[in-house]
């Protein structure tokens, strides 16, 4: 028994195509628009609420030395302290902070001198980071990052209005030379452009440990990371997921609360860091899954189904409904890269997208593979 279809397969083919042009213009106007035309709400607050900036540090003396001094100058009126986590260092990290805490009395030191066992990950240290905080107010950052400016505790702490428990920040990566650059930069914004945006939709699901926040006692209720310390990372994305609500989160995105990181030199090192993050997706709760996962999956077709589309179908139809996407893309890019202060990607976007197809392949096996043990 032969089926007939009423239409040739290349329109069947147009019609896929399509309907993943549309799902991807859904994501770009009514998501990923309330990150490019987000107003930031957060007046700088006269409530200086007392901070504990929480840094956990493996081997990385030279690092502190660079980053550290500057969290200890910001300016911020308020109560606070810095709570270094030297997490059995063998290098000379604690004669560093050592020196540093003769200067800045403020520097509060936690020496690990032994591992935890059956704990992985950056998860205990900063456990014990947090249990030692004197204050409710937690800020985290990561020993090779350093504020984009001396506003940063300011501009993060002024979002916590009334009954708001987690802040998101964005930990962008240093400008350099190179096309490597380029792409780790990219992908930290197109990152960031989808955690915001959710966020703001009402339904958080990530954020960075370059540049987060939340209070000591929702880490308290929930049991701090008892949840997941089986699990390789996710001491930032994985307990965001579980804890954040669209009423308990706010995001700030103004430049003086960023935070700058060194990106990896070689692929590499970047391609194994990117790895170890997407392993711990997998846990995510279903419904982010779902969403994140409707985008990828429709956001991957285009490019096979636009090429078919142009071989078999009609070349200037198809292409000028891809056009269309590209410039609602374009749009809504232009105005998140200026918000995020990626703007000099701009003009490269169409060579991002098309790279975006590429990097899905390279990394959807993470989502299978087993985390690694790793530290960091």
């Amino acid at each position: 028994m032969t089926i007939t279809l009423p239409y040739p397969i290349p329109f069947y083919i147009f019609v896929t195509f399509c309907v993943c042009i549309g799902i991807q213009v859904i994501y770009y106007l009514f998501l990923f628009s309330k990150t490019a035309f987000y107003k930031n709400k957060n007046a700088d607050s006269t409530d200086k609420k007392p901070i504990s900036i929480i840094v956990c540090a493996r081997d990385e003396a030279a690092n502190l030395v660079k980053n550290l001094p500057g969290i200890l100058v910001q300016e911020y009126d308020g109560t606070h302290e810095v709570v270094v986590v030297n997490d059995n260092s063998t290098d000379e990290s604690k004669y560093i902070l050592d020196e540093l805490k003769a200067i800045f009395p403020h520097i509060h030191i936690v020496e690990l001198t032994q591992e935890a066992k059956l704990i992985t990950g950056k998860k205990f240290p900063l456990s014990m980071g947090i249990k030692s905080a004197k204050y409710e107010y937690l800020l985290l950052t990561d020993a090779d990052c350093v504020p984009a400016s001396e506003l940063w505790i300011q501009k993060m702490q002024a979002a916590y209005t009334p009954g708001i428990e987690i802040v998101l920040g964005y930990g962008a990566y240093h400008k350099k030379s190179g096309f490597l650059n380029k792409i780790i930069r990219f992908e930290t914004f197109h990152t960031a452009l989808q955690y915001f945006s959710y966020a703001l939709a009402g339904m958080p699901y990530m954020g960075v440990g370059r540049n987060l926040s939340y209070k000591r006692d929702l880490f308290i209720r929930n049991k701090g990371f008892s949840s997941m310390n089986q699990i390789p990372g996710g001491d930032d994305d994985l307990f965001i997921n579980k804890v954040a609500t669209k009423i308990n989160t706010a995001i700030v995105l103004d430049p003086e609360a960023f935070t700058l990181s060194e990106p990896k030199q070689s692929w590499r090192d970047w391609m194994k860091q990117k790895n170890r993050h997407y392993s711990t997706s997998k846990y995510y709760q279903f419904k982010h899954k779902f969403w994140l996962g409707l985008y990828t999956f429709s956001f991957f077709w285009i490019y096979p189904l636009l090429v078919a589309s142009i071989i078999f179908f009609n070349w200037w139809i198809t292409l000028a409904v891809f056009g269309s996407r590209l410039l609602i893309q374009g749009i809504i890019f232009y105005h998140a890269m200026k918000k995020l202060n990626e703007k000099d990607l701009w003009p490269l976007f169409i060579l991002f997208d098309i790279w975006m197809f590429f990097y899905y392949i390279l990394f959807f096996p993470a989502l299978w593979k087993k985390p690694k043990k790793t530290w960091s």
